[in-house]
């Protein structure tokens, strides 16, 4: 069993060899910039008598350093006249994320032309690999098909797609065309689908007949068919045929409708395979990204060509090392932030990535480990809440198989416990490869919070600053409070290329959002705190936090206090109404294999509990289940562990991966 970490130690120290060859420290060196500190002032901060230095500056020197392609140069690099909540980055220039991630790569006269821009592997074993010669020919294809619907530039496309290479050709298809891209998650059921098709109005959605998931197949078709249905919008659908179901032979029963269905081969193969991509405005709007909508109407996230291009890209070299023997993967979807910023960023600079269609733990739990092994992926990144599942397994299946190929782990989503980040940095990563934790969010198609693989690092940091994203942490006068080393509040004190332009719904529900809680700083909603050696941690969500009896305290620090018992797998807090402390904590815990429920173990957590954060936070309930409700990304959905205690109405659960953990949960002692 992994020891559980202190916190307060620096676990992992990188060697001067391996610093050395990272491409952060040639940035450094290039403008004499001599540790880690100094990076962050230069790049986050205008430093009194040195040019060189500011939010501008490295935006700006960044385009020429990453070589990224403007058709037209652009006249300034911000114009923020109307303050930071409406930035224009790169304004008169023009480019297009397609000419930078796809076009120049597939040249008759680049290296790259014949480089595997992806990986795939089915559930079923079945492996493909596309050339970025052969996605440049389909996208040209998609876009071609685009604009014969009469789709024009500022037209909304809808992906609601299997994770299958063809999501490539279709998102920078879409780019080419100056469309918006819609990606919407595959997991989704029909409500959740139909809201995004209704809100951004797209008269075209890729879909397929459906993927494998479990060893079953999971079908497509129908769900879109209902959300069509019930949102209207839609005239044309394109089905790509993942299962069979438009051979004869078929087993694979898929509705259909003539009047607007038309199969991939049909309507994109038979496409003419050139396409001059369009020069548009940096400002031109890219995706339409959607946030998860736990709470509310999802919101409709607005991102640009210059500014996604921007962010992934120096996120991906700096923080991740981009290196081009890389094969990089990232267990995403193409509807969520992370599939976009994945392929983006890495085929910015020709580099390989890895996708994969299904379940982590199928046909047994050594997938995704037999994967790394077998495809020798060199960058692993997956949510916390993924690997406490995983680490659930003996560890003879990870211990089967090689992973030394890997040089960086990466990780997303929501709070470590430092026994499951120890686990993952020593079994998966061998003690040797960091941990490139990462927190932002949908709303800046990228990280607030990234270390550099030159970092030390202790268990659950997220290191620091991003390059070029002035943060801080405030408390709630809107005071900083970083370097007091409390805990408050996370902002950005400037904009930065990739923020969100607005919301699709209009200015008025992103300043009330983002803006409207102190006065010039974007509140971004997590709890933060920089301890006195000038590591970044997050405590969860605000808007999470459990308020008993007046004292507050985030879900994901009770949760850590219970995984260190080592009785504890998995862990999920929640707060309940109380007569008396206003709010309760009731704790749900899935126990390691072989460990018994009982009363006692029940009071022994209760009271580590105590002993952790304080007797008012001691779990009123402490229930044992097998397993949490979780989104197909791996979150646990807290929001209906908290509605099934109560009894109230659970909404819309299309997202999830496991329902039948729903009742696991109702049935919990």
């Amino acid at each position: 069993m992994t020891t559980v970490p202190d916190i307060d130690e620096v676990v992992h120290e990188p060697s001067q060899s391996f610093v050395e060859s990272t491409n952060v420290w040639e940035f450094m060196q290039t403008y004499g910039i001599e540790d880690y500190d100094e990076l962050i002032e230069r790049t986050c901060h205008d430093v009194e008598g040195v040019d060189e230095s500011g939010v501008e500056w490295f935006w700006d020197e960044l385009v020429d350093y990453l070589g990224i392609d403007f058709y037209e140069d652009y006249e300034t690099v911000r114009d923020d006249s109307e303050g930071p909540q409406f930035s224009e980055w790169y304004p008169g220039g023009r480019i297009n994320i397609a000419h930078n991630t796809l076009d120049r790569h597939a040249a008759v006269d680049s290296e790259k032309r014949n480089t595997v821009a992806c990986i795939w592997e089915g559930e079923d074993g079945t492996v493909r690999e596309v050339t970025y010669h052969e996605l440049h020919r389909q996208a040209n294809k998609v876009a071609n098909y685009l604009e014969s619907t009469g789709i024009e530039t500022g037209d909304t496309v809808g992906l609601y797609m299997p994770m299958v290479p063809e999501v490539i050709s279709i998102l920078y298809g879409c780019f080419k065309v100056g469309a918006i891209a819609v990606p919407i998650f595959s997991g989704f059921g029909v409500d959740a689908t139909a809201t995004r098709i209704e809100d951004s109005e797209c008269s075209v959605l890729f879909t397929g007949d459906g993927f494998q998931r479990r060893g079953g197949e999971i079908l497509l078709k129908g769900a879109a068919d209902d959300a069509i249905d019930e949102a209207g919008h839609v005239e044309h659908t394109v089905v790509f045929d993942r299962l069979g179901a438009s051979n004869d032979g078929s087993t694979v029963d898929v509705p259909w409708n003539a009047d607007h269905d038309e199969w991939w081969a049909d309507a994109i193969e038979t496409q003419d395979d050139a396409y001059d991509t369009k020069e548009l405005p940096s400002d031109q709007e890219s995706m339409l990204l959607y946030s998860s909508g736990t709470t509310g109407k999802p919101k409709g996230i607005v991102h640009t060509h210059a500014g996604v291009q921007m962010q992934t890209a120096k996120e991906i070299h700096f923080g991740f090392d981009q290196k081009p023997s890389d094969r990089f993967f990232w267990v995403s979807d193409i509807g969520w932030m992370m599939g976009p910023w994945t392929l983006i960023g890495n085929q910015t600079f020709g580099g390989t990535i890895f996708m994969y269609e299904g379940a982590p733990d199928h046909p047994e739990p050594d997938r995704f480990w037999e994967m790394i092994d077998r495809h020798k992926l060199t960058t692993f990144g997956i949510s916390p809440t993924a690997i406490r599942a995983l680490r659930k397994y003996d560890d003879e299946w990870i211990e089967k198989h090689d992973l030394s190929s890997l040089r960086l782990l990466g990780s997303t989503g929501e709070p470590w416990d430092p026994e499951s980040w120890q686990w993952f940095y020593e079994n998966v990563g061998g003690g040797e490869a960091p941990i490139i934790n990462i927190s932002g969010g949908t709303e800046i198609c990228g990280c607030f919070l990234m270390p550099m693989p030159t970092q030390p690092l202790k268990p659950c940091s997220l290191g620091g600053p991003g390059l070029g994203m002035n943060i801080d942490i405030v408390n709630s006068e809107g005071e900083s409070v970083a370097d007091d080393h409390e805990r408050g509040f996370l902002v950005a004190r400037d904009s930065c290329p990739s923020m969100t332009k607005s919301l699709w719904e209009g200015d008025e529900r992103y300043l009330n959002t983002y803006w409207s809680t102190w006065e010039d700083l974007w509140d971004h909603g997590d709890w933060a705190q920089k301890d006195e050696d000038g590591f970044w941690f997050l405590h969860g969500r605000a808007d999470d936090a459990l308020n008993v009896a007046g004292r507050k305290v985030g879900p994901a620090e009770v949760e850590g206090a219970l995984i260190e018992h080592e009785s504890v797998n998995q862990a999920a807090a929640v707060g309940v109404p109380d007569d008396t402390t206003g709010t309760a904590v009731v704790a749900y815990v899935v126990l390691e294999d072989g460990v018994a429920e009982s009363d006692d173990l029940r009071e022994e957590l209760r009271a580590l509990v105590g002993e952790e954060l304080g007797k008012p936070f001691r779990p009123r309930e402490v229930l044992f289940v097998d397993e949490f409700p979780k989104t197909q990304s791996g979150k646990i959905i807290r929001r209906a562990i908290s509605s099934l205690y109560q009894g109230e109405d659970l909404g819309d659960m299309s997202s999830i991966e496991n329902p039948e953990a729903l009742e696991k949960i109702e049935n919990a002692k």
